[in-house]
């Protein structure tokens, strides 16, 4: 389990349906809005 980075809630990685990928790292959403969201900016979400 990993949490998304936008709502903080926790998502299997291994099932999750969103994903994006900034600087060489793999985040999964649940759901396609958080993704938009992260899409949008990831350097303001990413860690």
């Amino acid at each position: 389990m990993v949490k998304d980075p936008i709502c903080g809630m926790m998502v299997d990685e291994k099932k999750a349906k969103f994903k994006s990928e900034h600087m060489g790292k793999t985040y999964y959403f649940c759901s396609g809005m958080c993704k938009q969201k992260f899409d949008a900016a990831p350097h303001k979400y990413a860690k």
